[in-house]
């Protein structure tokens, strides 16, 4: 629900930021803790299914497009938006690679 782009769910992640809009308070937050819990059950599995990495993908590029996107046009993203962009990349990654972020 976080991610998806459904009309009758115009507050998910994805489609806040194709709408120009921020994320709803408190949603990158859980996103960070559900991709940590994710790593941690997920970091020793050899495979990954398509609908987790298809997930992974639109939290780390499609968000990032996005907000890349929403600057050339001029959106006021909130200050934090970038950094937590880069949180959420970096999480992402860790899921796909199997390995922990060092920093």
């Amino acid at each position: 629900q976080t991610l998806a782009s459904n009309p009758d769910l115009p507050d998910t992640f994805i489609s806040c930021l194709r709408q120009g809009k921020p994320p709803v308070p408190g949603q990158v937050t859980s996103l960070l803790l559900a991709l940590k819990v994710l790593y941690e059950g997920l970091k020793d599995e050899p495979t990954l299914d398509r609908p987790l990495v298809q997930a992974l993908f639109a939290i780390a590029y499609e968000s990032r497009q996005l907000f890349n996107q929403g600057q050339q046009r001029g959106i006021d993203w909130p200050p934090l938006l970038d950094d937590d962009l880069n949180r959420l990349g970096k999480a992402a990654q860790s899921i796909i690679l199997g390995q922990g972020q060092t920093a």
